[in-house]
């Protein structure tokens, strides 16, 4: 089958859709005549996204204000997705910590896991009971190129993110032939086309402009490589130079390097 075309009875789902990728990934779906379901925490800023974009291109954006590091949030979106036909589901919220993993807030660390896994896990296992019979539909996962190898000091990140990873590209494997598109979407850093010096980050002032991968560029990049049901998109030069060091450089050197920068995103 080929990927599901716009209908008016069916849903793009999207997590995270409040900013960064997840944001821009529903920007590209409603211009392209995609009813959303469109989930994040900020149910004020999914209110303002989904009448802007309902009223510009004559879309159905639902809202779903939810926590989905909480079990009983989750769950609720599941109910909720089961009254509906979901086309196309992005799996793109998560957080991240930085700093010694001994030396971080439990709680947090907690729900970072329960948001970047457990959620991923839950959802996908409900959008593919839908689209796996129907024998067409299209999933999109958000993992890291972080997930690709051990980075000290953000350690908790790259055991979901491997874990989303994996996962994905498994199922990519497991449903060819099913009629469902899965891509695993594993990006470096990504950012928005200009970020105000103040508001700078350490990776953003070592990292020249023109390396990095826009939230707008990625969604593109992203859309692209699911319509052709490609197994992973590593989207931007600077993702895809980590993405090539981290999968074939030797992990004893890279990932002290690396965890030694992230020390330092840890004490900014």
């Amino acid at each position: 089958m080929s990927f599901p075309s716009p209908s008016t009875d069916s849903y793009a789902l999207i997590t995270g859709a409040s900013q960064g990728i997840g944001e821009a990934i529903a920007r590209d779906l409603a211009s392209a005549g995609y009813n959303l379901i469109v989930v994040a925490r900020r149910e004020d800023v999914l209110m303002r996204l989904a009448t802007e974009l309902s009223t510009r291109h004559g879309v159905d954006v639902e809202v779903f204000a939810a926590d989905l590091s909480k079990e009983r949030d989750v769950t609720a979106l599941l109910d909720y997705i089961g009254t509906r036909t979901i086309s196309i589901c992005i799996n793109s919220a998560g957080i991240a910590s930085f700093g010694p993993f001994m030396k971080q807030d439990w709680v947090y660390e907690t729900n970072q896991y329960n948001l970047n896994a457990t959620a991923v896990f839950r959802i996908t296992k409900a959008a593919l009971d839908q689209m796996v019979p129907r024998g067409e539909g299209a999933l999109c996962n958000v993992g890291s190129a972080a997930g690709n190898i051990p980075i000290p000091n953000n350690a908790t990140y790259v055991f979901t993110k491997a874990g989303v990873n994996a996962f994905t590209e498994a199922l990519h494997f497991e449903l060819q032939g099913s009629g469902v598109h899965v891509t695993l979407l594993a990006p470096g850093p990504v950012r928005e086309a200009h970020v105000p010096e103040q508001e700078q980050t350490i990776v953003d002032k070592v990292v020249p402009d023109f390396l990095w991968t826009t939230y707008e560029s990625c969604s593109r990049d992203t859309l692209a490589a699911l319509r052709r049901n490609k197994r992973r998109v590593v989207p931007g030069p600077l993702s895809k130079a980590m993405d090539v060091v981290s999968t074939y450089g030797p992990r004893g050197v890279i990932a002290p390097l690396v965890g030694k920068l992230y020390a330092k995103m840890g004490d900014a």
